[in-house]
């Protein structure tokens, strides 16, 4: 990342077999911010899954999979956390 280049916010919503996934994971600064959607929360208890430090998953999105209580709390999100993120990045690449 070179001095100039802002943080970016990557939402991520492929499972973690997903071409993408590591994709977006090659493409990720130190800086950046991954926030894990639909079946990317997978990767939370995936244990091949490599995550940067600091990545956050909906909440609602675990709970649809059933990965709320294999989840800890400091990871999840919630609608409004989401909103609030979307607002602190000025660049936002979704997967």
């Amino acid at each position: 990342m070179n001095d100039t280049a802002m943080p970016a916010l990557h939402l991520l919503n492929k499972a973690p077999s997903h071409p993408r996934f590591q994709a977006c994971l090659a493409a990720m600064d130190p800086a950046d911010q991954l926030l894990l959607l639909e079946n990317a929360v997978i990767a939370l208890v995936d244990k091949t899954a490599s995550l940067p430090a600091g990545t956050r998953a909906l909440a609602s999105d675990c709970e649809a999979r059933g990965l709320s209580d294999k989840v800890a709390a400091s990871a999840l999100t919630d609608m409004a956390d989401m909103v609030e993120l979307t607002d602190q990045f000025t660049k936002i690449i979704s997967w």
